[in-house]
């Protein structure tokens, strides 16, 4: 009687938990809504930026908050998404709006494949070994598009072709909703695995390995599964990104962007995706906050190094004021605790 009933109270707490978050996604995508018919074109395009920055925070949020696991090459995951998208739209040109979904789930294909490559790798690597191989990565993907001239365009890049919006919808407005889709299914997505069995086991291999094999989780099948779940996000994040541009090229995704991903996680919350969300707007606000200093200044020397200025004395400030990122202050914190109770 008392298993019956402990598994009964298990079913229904858990059945509350996904109603909780079904009632925050809806929440969130009306607030979305009404906020595309409020702001003028460019701040929805911006919101729009946002959400598609979020899918790669949110990721590599887990990878090295929740996991361990650093990093440096989720710019060169996104730019496979983009391409991918890219080079599926321009096969499937001119057949209807449903090509766009077929392509952004072949980036989303695209990128965990080669997720699952550099995942078997950075499985048995850790420390400065790892971050030099995703390194590696975050350089020879950007010099691979430059170098195929015939299937990428080379420093050119290539065109996004996209249908028009349906009916009379503004194609700003369009893209936030696209983008903050898919934000959305990726946090809902994400929680629920974090929140799971996985997710524990993701933090017992970060806080201990030796202990984690002891009590019989596999250290590098988790790790693995991990890096196939960032990149999957990443890939998603650069699919949104080529929508948004509707152009793909090899200076869109250069080095210094995955290290602004990096210092935004670290700076929202590293290991919250409440943090991924403050990390995602970082990545719009700062760059913005750049262009508005450096406007009407014949300064481009100053212009390109700004934003990396300005995200470190962020990062600087943030981790004396809060170390455990923006999500961590109590005013940001409240609405999340009840939640972390339950993990």
């Amino acid at each position: 009687m008392t298993t019956g009933g402990g598994k009964s109270g298990e079913s229904g707490e858990s059945g509350m938990t996904v109603l909780r978050y079904l009632m925050w996604t809806v929440f969130a995508a009306a607030l979305i809504v009404v906020l595309t018919y409020a702001l003028p074109p460019f701040r929805t395009y911006q919101l729009a930026t946002v959400g598609a920055y979020l899918c790669v925070t949110a990721g590599l949020t887990v990878l090295t908050g929740l996991n361990g696991q650093l990093s440096l090459g989720h710019g060169a995951l996104m730019a496979t998404g983009a391409y991918t998208v890219a080079l599926v739209q321009d096969g499937l040109a001119g057949r209807g709006q449903w090509t766009l979904l077929v392509s952004v789930l072949a980036a989303i294909g695209t990128t965990t494949v080669v997720g699952g490559v550099v995942g078997l790798a950075a499985a048995r690597l850790r420390g400065p070994y790892l971050a030099g191989l995703t390194l590696a990565v975050a350089v020879v993907v950007p010099a691979v598009a430059s170098t195929w001239d015939e299937t990428f365009n080379s420093d050119q890049g290539l065109s996004v072709v996209l249908d028009p919006p349906p009916g009379t919808v503004p194609f700003e407005r369009w893209q936030a909703w696209l983008a903050w889709a898919g934000a959305l299914v990726t946090m809902v997505a994400l929680t629920v695995l974090v929140r799971g069995r996985f997710g524990r086991e993701m933090r017992a291999v970060r806080d201990d390995e030796t202990a984690a094999r002891l009590a019989g989780v596999s250290v590098g099948r988790t790790q693995v599964l991990a890096f196939v779940v960032s990149a999957a996000c990443a890939g998603l994040g650069g699919a949104l990104f080529a929508v948004l541009a509707q152009s793909v090229s090899p200076g869109a995704f250069p080095l210094s962007l995955s290290l602004f991903l990096l210092m935004a996680i670290v700076i929202g919350g590293l290991g919250s995706l409440a943090g991924a969300l403050w990390g995602a707007v970082l990545l719009v606000a700062l760059p913005a906050v750049a262009h508005s200093v450096t406007e009407g200044i014949d300064a481009q020397r100053l212009e390109g190094n700004l934003p990396l200025a300005l995200f470190g004395l962020t990062l600087i400030v943030v981790m004396l004021a809060a170390p455990g990122g923006i999500a961590s202050l109590r005013p940001f914190r409240r609405p999340f605790a009840r939640l972390r109770r339950k993990t």
